[in-house]
């Protein structure tokens, strides 16, 4: 099949560039042209591809140029119809990775990112004509504001009344647009892989907690609590999103799944492990949960000013405070059933080919670099 991905040039769309590769498709990936797209390039012919900019044939950078074999370069912007209906032009699925992932920002920039991104982007590949748009959503978009420890999430679970953030409000309404959007001849679904992991993350949650040991930021808020998560390495993530792609439409067509690793990780544990490997501090300074929560709701008041919200992470979250003291367990049945999934790698093989990768980089160094 040919292919359109979706922020490929960050962390799991390259890794599904890759494997969509390995598999045999045709790959045409969408990315801006002030992108970091040196391993991308590393996976294509002769580096041009398909431009933003202008029409037809060209070797020199605009239209539709597929000079060699390996990815196909889309240059444009998930805002801008244009250049995502050339970039969809006869492309069969779209896997649409791309999406505002941080805790910063404003209502705007979260919504005009992953809503009508989403919206536009959809509108151009029915426009040409694709048949099968698969959606990269997150179980962030169910978690509910207050809510204590689950085990064994499914599908069943409804949107929650109240969400963590602006990413876990955006990324729902997205969901609903696409599975709303489902039609006998333009199937769509969604994935929901949790705390996706692994190789070549240069800013997703695993190397914020690392850096953060590392500059001893991290309070232990676990403390004596057991707290168990479903986490999914990248690669567990492309496997299911390519089987997703060519399942039965009358299996898949309109539905969200989650997809995780066959482990259920204990946090503690996990941060403890990570912080051996990467020679830095785990987490040891508690704080009584009064005076946390006392101030994630004085953190989230500061960061109200747009000043701030548009352009800093915070220091602390509710959100993150959920993700690192609630157990959340997530079911996989579902996936299993309809299109076969099984993860393809464990936990201990991830973390070796983790450290093969930072390693040679400086490892938590690297990452203190890289997220200051």
């Amino acid at each position: 099949m040919r292919v359109l991905i979706t922020g490929a040039s960050g962390f799991l769309g390259g890794h599904l560039a890759e494997g969509a590769l390995r598999a045999g498709h045709e790959v045409r990936v969408l990315v801006r042209e002030s992108s970091d797209l040196t391993h991308l390039r590393t996976l294509s012919g002769a580096g041009s591809g398909v431009s933003g900019a202008g029409s037809g044939v060209s070797g020199a950078g605009s239209g539709v140029s597929g000079a060699g074999s390996g990815v196909e370069f889309a240059y444009g912007d998930l805002t801008d119809a244009d250049a995502l209906a050339r970039a969809a032009e006869g492309v069969d699925v779209v896997h649409h990775s791309a999406a505002r992932v941080v805790e910063y920002g404003t209502r705007r920039q979260f919504w005009t990112a992953n809503v009508l991104g989403t919206r536009l982007l959809m509108d151009a590949a029915r426009g040409a004509g694709a048949g099968r748009f698969v959606f990269i959503s997150s179980p962030s978009a169910l978690m509910e504001v207050g809510e204590g420890d689950r085990f064994g999430v499914d599908e069943s679970a409804p949107y929650p009344s109240r969400y963590y953030n602006l990413y876990s409000e955006t990324k729902a309404a997205a969901e609903r647009l696409v599975l709303s959007a489902n039609r006998p001849d333009f199937t769509t679904l969604s994935l929901r892989p949790r705390g996706v992991w692994g190789e070549r993350d240069h800013a997703g949650f695993l190397p914020r907690l690392v850096t953060r040991m590392a500059a001893g930021r991290l309070p232990d808020l676990p403390g004596d609590r057991t707290v168990l998560a479903s986490l999914c390495h990248c690669d567990n993530a492309v496997a299911a999103a390519l089987l997703a792609a060519e399942a039965p439409a009358g299996r898949v067509g309109g539905r969200a799944y989650f997809v995780a690793d066959r482990e259920h990780t204990d946090i503690g544990a996990l941060l403890r492990r990570l912080a051996a490997l990467f020679g830095v501090r785990p987490p040891s300074r508690r704080i009584p949960p009064p005076v946390r929560d006392g101030l994630v709701e004085a953190v989230e008041l500061l960061w109200r000013l747009p000043a701030l919200a548009a352009r800093y992470e915070p220091p602390l979250t509710r959100y993150a405070v959920a993700l690192l003291t609630h157990s959340t367990t997530y079911d996989t049945a579902a996936a299993e059933r309809d299109f076969g999934y099984a993860p393809v790698i464990g936990q201990e093989e991830g973390l070796r080919r983790l450290m093969a990768w930072a390693e040679p980089l400086g490892g938590a160094a690297y990452f203190r670099r890289r997220l200051g």
